[in-house]
């Protein structure tokens, strides 16, 4: 599943974080005592105080909601995932200090891999300091098992780099005396994505930097082991990653710009291995491929309006002159995913009305296609990957939404059977009085952009509640609605959370990024100016009690909203923000500037790309006024966002502040706005994750926007005691 991942997933200026629920299952594991290493730098617009007295400022309310967040993810630690992989009898998964496996027949356990025993970066640069150490901990990315179970792939990562290190481990029959236990047998570098083709070949891509464009071919065999090149890519913009196709028969090679797709296929069952092309890139065109008996199973943006379709092709002739329709969506109707489960095809898509729906179509009749509606309150659809000895007809997920912890669902294509794994299809963590409400704001230009609301008393008593808003709009990409265990916290303490479909992102299919891509960027702005305005109109808080959130990309309608109308909310939470679009764009030199300016555009050989970007960059249009209180989040080994953009806006905000201050200084601007830049270091653009660090992050965001809305901090339920007297009834 998660095809459309693969062609939103090249190297953008965006946050994808590991669950932070496994990462608490990681934490109380009794295998591993996690340590932590913090170092923290803290700027506020008043340089009169010192750092260390600012902080103090959020000190005790920071303490409070580490507590209270602990408290919320220790309640959720058992809620399911797909994390554990299911090999013919084996069950792998990994717990504390490494990966271990389960035998199904005779539920006993061994261990696969030790994480202590896998060279750390620390032998290569000396590092002999224990608490240094630390900083290189590895923890489990991704599991790959090989056809018959011979070998296990795992990439592992460190908390202070985004580059990964592959572990190839030669599996033995559990605890028999005649064989060698579990081993490793090859280490690889920088590798982004893999896949077994057989058990003992191995296609994986490199990561150079943020550039994957290199494909290799790992041959494992009880003699030698030899790594030989199968594909590069010369344009600086594609991003090249393998996938295997859900029955594990063909390997595909995805080659994918903001703007152009290229699959070449590799024949599992065929000895040779040889990729070959499907269709050669153009301009505009956009596809994935799935397999399915003798036919390749394609998503392509060759529907009406370049949206999403379904479209078939026989495997001996897969170029573009032999597709055929198969599926195409109805009027605002976005597909956002797909998947072959046997005879049928799975799409997951976006109705008009913004919910989750799934969509089965029959490939032996594409006629007869059906829609399963799934609980109103689904935000977030998490496939899990097939079994390798599983030849159910079943289609298995989760649901969850920022506010609703993950459920299990199984769907049946062939009869249309959707079970829960519970009896009511949701979870008892999620038995309270939620409501989600879909709402539409009118923009100026007359589009209409989704608003989720998440409240627990009806929208008109929502009128002094805080409110929470969140927003990206950027490269295609939906909003982050999983479930957040903070958010739930906020939602029981009377916040309101409001989550703004805004232009540039794809909640409403391809188009609703081309709207508010390069010169149309303004639009996105505009968008959630529209939302706030309707969100207050409908007496959904106010002003004062408001503040935005974002990361990375999403920054930027949020810094050109403050610069434009810095009094709709009172305070802002920026996560690894982007900040500064007309300097980075201005400068090839940087890692994601060639790939980008299809995002955001040319200002160097573009004058109209210059004079768009100059109109809206949150750096570049700072001016003297009255600003939100504003928190910045940034990491010093980020190189997705430049630092330097960061600490030049931090600055530049100071001042315009400190100017305002000065020439009206009987000015509605009191209490001057804090500004606040909290710079992790060693922490990459995913931000830590190390679980401890991740909580003092949070719950300096919590104690943040407390503070500045002038929120009293919320009061854990106590039980009243009942105390008699005698002689009194």
């Amino acid at each position: 599943m998660a095809v459309l991942s693969s062609l939103l997933r090249s190297s953008a200026r965006l946050v994808v974080t590991t669950s932070r629920l496994r990462l608490w299952e990681l934490v109380v594991c009794k295998r591993r005592t996690w340590l932590s290493l913090s170092v923290q730098r803290c700027y506020t617009s008043d340089t009169s105080k010192s750092s260390a007295d600012h902080l103090e400022r959020y000190k005790e309310l920071q303490r409070y909601f580490k507590r209270r967040l602990k408290a919320k993810y220790y309640k959720f630690s058992n809620i399911p995932d797909h994390s554990a992989v299911c090999g013919h009898h084996h069950v792998y998964f990994v717990e504390g200090d490494g990966i271990y496996r389960m035998d199904t027949r005779q539920s006993e356990q061994e261990q696969v891999l030790n994480l202590g025993q896998v060279s750390g970066q620390e032998e290569k640069t000396g590092v002999d300091n224990e608490e240094m150490k630390q900083r290189f901990q590895w923890t489990v990315q991704r599991i790959r098992l090989s056809p018959q179970e011979k070998h296990l792939a795992a990439t592992l990562k460190t908390n202070h780099s985004e580059e990964l290190r592959c572990v190839v481990v030669r599996l033995g029959q559990m605890n028999s005396p005649f064989l060698d236990p579990p081993h490793v047998v090859f280490t690889l570098d920088k590798v982004f994505s893999f896949e077994w083709a057989t058990d003992e070949v191995l296609f994986y891509t490199t990561l150079e930097g943020l550039r994957c464009s290199r494909v290799f071919r790992l041959d494992l065999t009880s003699n030698r082991s030899r790594i030989t090149s199968v594909y590069e890519e010369t344009h600086p913009d594609v991003f090249v990653e393998v996938v295997l196709s859900r029955n594990r028969q063909i390997l595909t090679i995805n080659c994918n710009s903001r703007t152009t797709s290229e699959v070449l296929l590799i024949d599992t069952t065929t000895s040779h291995l040889k990729p070959f092309l499907v269709q050669p890139r153009q301009q505009d065109l956009l596809y994935h491929v799935e397999h399915w008996r003798r036919w390749l199973i394609i998503l392509a943006n060759t529907g009406p309006g370049q949206e999403y379709q379904v479209v078939q092709a026989p495997l001996s002739e897969p170029s573009m002159v032999s597709w055929v329709t198969l599926f195409t969506p109805g009027p605002g109707t976005a597909v956002k995913d797909m998947d072959v489960v046997r005879d049928h095809c799975v799409l997951v898509a976006r109705t008009p009305a913004s919910e989750l729906v799934l969509i089965v179509v029959s490939l032996t009749h594409p006629k007869e296609a059906y829609t399963v509606q799934l609980p109103s309150w689904t935000c977030a659809i998490n496939p899990k990957k097939p079994d390798m000895a599983d030849q159910r007809r079943v289609f298995e997920f989760l649901i969850s939404s920022p506010v609703h912890s993950p459920v299990p669902y199984c769907l049946y294509p062939e009869d249309g059977l959707l079970l829960s794994g519970t009896k009511d299809g949701s979870s008892p963590e999620n038995q309270g009085n939620y409501t989600t409400t879909r709402l539409e704001a009118y923009n100026q230009d007359g589009t209409l952009v989704p608003i989720t609301l998440f409240h627990m008393v009806p929208v008109e008593g929502l009128t002094q509640a805080p409110l929470l808003v969140h927003v990206y709009g950027a490269y295609g990409r939906d909003l982050n609605m999983e479930f957040c265990p903070e958010k739930r916290l906020l939602l029981e303490q009377g916040w309101a959370l409001a989550y703004c479909h805004i232009r540039g992102g794809g909640e409403r299919g391809l188009s609703w990024q081309r709207q508010a891509r390069v010169e149309g960027k303004q639009k996105g702005v505009e968008d959630l100016q529209a939302c706030l305005r309707h969100l207050f109109s409908l007496g959904v808080s106010s002003p004062s009690l408001t503040a935005l959130t974002a990361c990375s990309a999403g920054a930027v309608p949020v810094g050109a909203l403050c610069n434009k109308h810095p009094h709709m909310m009172r305070a802002v939470t920026l996560q690894a923000p982007f900040l500064d679009v007309l300097g980075t764009m201005e400068d090839p030199s940087l890692p994601l500037t060639l790939e980008d300016r299809e995002e955001w555009g040319d200002p160097v050989g573009n004058p109209k790309h210059r004079l768009t970007i100059s109109s809206y960059c949150p750096l570049h249009n700072i001016t003297p006024q009255c600003y939100p209180s504003i928190l910045l989040t940034a990491y010093s080994g980020d190189t997705r966002v430049p630092l330097a953009g960061v600490l030049k806006y931090t600055e530049q905000l100071k001042k315009a502040i400190h100017t305002y201050i000065t020439m009206k200084p009987k000015s509605e601007c009191k209490p001057a706005p804090n500004i606040v830049l909290n710079i992790q270091s060693g922490a990459n653009h995913l931000g830590p994750e190390d679980f401890e660090l991740m909580l003092e992050e949070e719950a300096l965001r919590l104690a943040f926007l407390y503070t500045e809305l002038g929120l009293d901090p919320p009061q854990p339920s106590r039980k009243r005691k009942i105390v008699r007297l005698s002689g009194i009834k």
